[in-house]
């Protein structure tokens, strides 16, 4: 008996990948430890839709409890307008840190005295 030779089977395609999104990032410093200011903002983050990452701690040489924690969480989405400074709003946070660093701006100097310069 003579077997016919096989079809070949086409492969099945594959639905094409959703395009990812970039991935945001948030950080949230605790400077309360403990298990219900980790377990608040756990709760919180989370139920906003971001995705835990990890958990650092910062410990003191002094104690083997930690003095703080950073938490990450992570999502996929566009950053928001507001999020991303324009370049009037770094010139202004640059002239500030300055200011409170006592690095003075000769050019600024009489600004400062009248209070927060214009934008």
């Amino acid at each position: 008996m003579k077997q016919r030779p096989r079809r070949k089977q086409r492969p099945k395609e594959r639905p094409a990948p959703k395009p990812r999104r970039p991935l945001l990032y948030k950080v949230v410093e605790l400077s309360t430890v403990d298990e219900s200011s980790l377990e608040r903002t756990l709760n919180e983050w989370t139920g906003a839709g971001w995705t835990f990452e990890n958990v650092q701690f910062a410990m003191r040489e002094s104690s083997k409890r930690p003095s703080m924690a950073f938490v990450f969480f992570t999502r996929e989405g566009e950053p928001a307008e507001e999020q991303l400074p324009d370049a009037a709003d770094r010139a202004r946070a640059e002239r500030r840190l300055k200011h409170l660093a006592a690095v003075p701006d000769p050019a600024e100097a009489d600004s400062w005295s009248a209070g927060e310069p214009e934008g």
